[in-house]
């Protein structure tokens, strides 16, 4: 692994936790711009369902990842 092509690159990956309205319909075969930044997402979106409190909609949470180099 490595070669010619690898010489001299570092892999950087920068990473956010995004919290949507609830309703949104995301996948992790989608891509999301984060503050001008396309980034895919990564791991499984959750939602958080309803407060047993106030029984308002949660919001639904997802990684999103943008990897150079």
């Amino acid at each position: 692994m490595g070669g010619d092509q690898q010489q001299a690159r570092d892999t950087v990956i920068v990473g956010w936790t995004v919290y949507d309205p609830t309703g949104a319909d995301w996948a992790t075969t989608d891509q999301v711009r984060v503050r001008g930044v396309l980034c895919d997402i990564t791991g499984e979106p959750g939602d958080w369902g309803r407060s047993p409190f106030t029984g308002n909609r949660g919001v639904i949470q997802f990684a999103a990842d943008r990897v150079t180099g």
